[in-house]
């Protein structure tokens, strides 16, 4: 996504448009051109890299435009590294001390490098030159960090990421949401549904599979305290929306007037012909890491019962839930299975409140002990479901040992 600096919209109205690139030969070499110039950058410093970025904008009206496709390259595709012998810190430590044992000169500076230099080529059993000294010394700047990965797109990838960047940056100030999902099957339904509990969103939903679902979603600045990393949020669940094949949303923004300062309100509408492109995968997701280990471990298991990851939405009053797992036995017998990991105990108090609604009887909650369910106000023993307890990993065996 890009940073509030690189966004560009104009108000009609009340409404707020986002600027979108044409898909067009001239904005394509453009891109092109970019693309171009983070590939010959791979093993230079990042420094290196932006002052050849801005050598490329000169003088041209349009650099907010290249600094934004940049700012996706760089985030998105490259991946940048400090390339040190030691750690920076600990290396200028060993410098500066075995430095002070002489007289600062520029003989006495070469001396230095070549006596450190093999004593780490010994310590650290590779070859250490001294010019790996000078770089690694101030690598843990951020111009000094080195381009060590750099996954090119093609340019109208990276002209996509770029408008739909654009777009998710009207929601870092909404204070109000609504998006209307219907006629999809149920599988986009809980690719939707996961995305929301992942990004852990405010949301009220009503509906069902067979009709259609209005989820509304409360905004950042419709919190005591506006947060930055929930618009954040709310902005990354645009992507798995275009997932989905029919919806449409409607948004109320809160924008401050650039020359008064004074908040005014803005609406923002999208919808399923929008032409945006998403970069999420459309496989499936997990919610954490305990999720996923869980589901890789439980392949290895000699046991006649399957893990399945699409589960059936279960609606509630306001809200819908989905386990995270199903386990389903040849012989006709099945249990849901709910992870409850490290979430903050606003969420715990939802999820269980969830779990009590829900009226499963072959519900499975695993609970980590990292979790305080008494600052929560959540007493286990009210909760209608069989119960694991669980430190960094979940365990197939204790989830086979309450099936059998």
């Amino acid at each position: 996504m890009l940073p509030t600096e690189f966004l560009i919209n104009r108000l009609n109205g009340e409404e707020i448009i986002p600027k979108r690139l044409p898909i067009n030969s001239i904005m394509c070499a453009i891109a092109d051109e970019l693309i171009t110039c983070f590939q010959q950058a791979v093993g230079g410093t990042q420094g290196e890299l932006d002052r050849k970025l801005q050598s490329m904008e000169g003088d041209s009206p349009d650099y907010r435009l290249k600094r934004g496709l940049a700012h996706i390259l760089k985030s998105s595709f490259s991946t940048f590294e400090i390339v040190s012998p030691l750690e920076p810190k600990e290396l200028r430590r060993r410098v500066f001390t075995l430095a002070s044992q002489s007289i600062p000169s520029r003989q006495a500076t070469e001396e230095t490098l070549e006596t450190l230099s093999s004593a780490l080529t010994q310590e650290l059993n590779q070859e250490v030159l001294p010019h790996h000294i000078r770089t690694g010394l101030y690598a843990d700047l951020q111009e000094n960090r080195i381009l060590t990965q750099y996954e090119d797109p093609a340019a109208e990838a990276l002209l996509h990421r770029y408008n739909l960047s654009q777009v998710q940056g009207i929601f870092y100030r909404a204070s109000h949401m609504t998006i209307n999902a219907h006629r999809n099957v149920p599988g986009q339904y809980k690719l939707l549904f996961r995305y929301l509990k992942l990004f852990q969103l405010m949301t009220y939903i009503e509906g069902d599979a067979d009709h259609g679902f209005t989820i509304t979603i409360d905004g950042p600045t419709s919190l005591f305290k506006p947060s930055t990393r929930y618009g954040l949020a709310i902005a990354k669940l645009l992507p798995a929306l275009l997932h989905v094949t029919k919806w449409s949303l409607k948004a109320t923004l809160q924008k401050r007037d650039p020359y008064n300062g004074t908040l005014k309100t803005g609406h923002f509408a999208l919808d399923d012909k929008c032409g945006l492109v998403t970069h999420y995968p459309a496989g499936k997701t997990y919610d954490s890491m305990v999720e996923e280990s869980f589901a890789k471990r439980w392949d290895s298991q000699k046991t006649g019962w399957i893990l399945e990851r699409e589960v059936e939405l279960i609606p509630l009053p306001g809200s819908v839930m989905i386990p995270d797992f199903r386990l389903v036995h040849p012989d006709g017998r099945d249990f849901l299975l709910e992870i409850v990991g490290f979430w903050r105990p606003d969420y715990l108090q939802k999820k269980f409140y969830q779990v009590r609604r829900s009226e499963c009887d072959n519900l499975i909650l695993a609970i980590s002990e990292r979790l305080n369910l008494d600052k929560a106000g959540i007493k286990v023993e009210d909760v209608p479901a069989r119960i694991i307890w669980f430190k960094d990993k979940l365990s197939p065996k204790a989830v086979l040992k309450v099936l059998d």
